[in-house]
């Protein structure tokens, strides 16, 4: 059990590093989209700039705003992005050596999935509260989307968990037991087939939580001129644009966590501040991956959807190719379960 200043250190070091390297994200994103149209693009650290210029700016708030919820919304998004990867395992990076993550013994994926709904809740009370008719419509789109796309994601999870506590191994919903057994070392091969399914049905997923062209009707400037955010400007603005970027990487950490768990450091040998540093270049490159087929590349050959066109999508094929993953998991589980016998 570590102490509360180690704790303390731990939680400051995981709130920089999810800021950086979500805004890190971002511009790798911005770039790889701009590389794939045939752009220049920005530079990398355009993302860093544009936080920089917004927090030396004031927040305006509108006159028939609710202020008291219009100025937390975008704090409570914040705290709530960058609380998922206090649960994520960072590769190997906290404690040092071990893939366990800053509190992942206090929490596991349901508790995830709450924490995940939270800054999109935040963003709906501050587009109601901000008064704006466009906001209204975006907070109206957004939780729609919420409703659509959180039934595909909760499939994905609990087949996945279902199928390790079929192994026989306990706590399947635990952070650190998804961590140390791969779901593909677990599956056989009909289950390995619809863990290939809700593979996909996490790729698509990803877009929505993120409220990332194909599912940024929420937003939609050329339709809403910003929808949720059109009233934020400032400080405010800064807040959401970093919750955003921390949740980035809190989605394809969960990504990660769930298909690819592994470390690099165990294979080749290595132990200490050397494997700690070796795991966390892997697990940025892990989710650099995640990001590239999840978000850029569905964003680049895509264009926004409609609303109904999106529930459609996800209450209907995706939640289809989950149901169907679902079933060769449990079908899987049965037929070695009855091999076992």
């Amino acid at each position: 059990m570590s102490s509360l200043p180690v704790t303390l250190a731990g939680v400051v070091l995981v709130t920089i590093f999810g800021i950086v390297a979500g805004l890190f994200l971002m511009g790798v994103d911005r770039i790889c989209a701009a590389r794939m149209q045939m752009r220049q693009g920005p530079p990398l650290v355009q993302p860093f700039t544009d936080i920089k210029k917004l927090l030396c700016k004031d927040s305006v708030v509108p006159e028939n705003a609710v202020s008291a919820v219009f100025n937390a919304a975008p704090v409570v998004a914040f705290a709530s992005a960058v609380t998922v990867l206090f649960y994520l395992p960072l590769g190997s990076i906290l404690p040092v050596g071990t893939p366990i993550p800053m509190v992942g013994e206090y929490g596991d994926l349901i508790l995830i999935m709450y924490l995940l709904t939270v800054p999109a809740l935040a963003m709906v009370a501050g587009g109601f509260a901000s008064g704006s008719p466009y906001a209204s419509v975006g907070a109206q789109r957004e939780m729609v989307t919420m409703i659509a796309y959180e039934f595909p994601l909760a499939i994905a999870i609990i087949a996945i968990a279902w199928r390790l506590a079929v192994a026989g191994i306990a706590m399947p919903f635990s952070v650190n037991t998804l961590a140390a057994n791969p779901i593909w070392t677990v599956a056989g091969p009909v289950g390995i087939i619809g863990c290939i399914l809700l593979l996909i049905v996490m790729v698509w997923v990803t877009p929505a939580e993120l409220s990332r062209i194909p599912c940024d009707t929420p937003e939609a400037e050329t339709e809403l001129c910003g929808g949720l955010l059109v009233e934020y400007s400032g400080r405010n603005l800064a807040l959401f644009s970093i919750s955003m970027a921390a949740k980035l990487v809190a989605m394809a950490g969960l990504s990660v966590l769930l298909f690819l768990p592994w470390n690099l450091s165990p294979l080749i040998g290595m132990t200490g501040i050397s494997a700690a540093g070796i795991d966390l270049a892997f697990f940025l490159l892990k989710v650099i991956v995640v990001m590239f087929f999840s978000v850029t590349l569905v964003r680049v050959v895509m264009a926004r959807f409609r609303i109904n066109t999106l529930v459609s999508l996800y209450w209907g094929w995706l939640t289809t190719i989950g149901l169907i993953g679902m079933l060769l998991i449990i079908f899987d589980g049965i037929i070695i379960a009855g091999g076992c016998l």
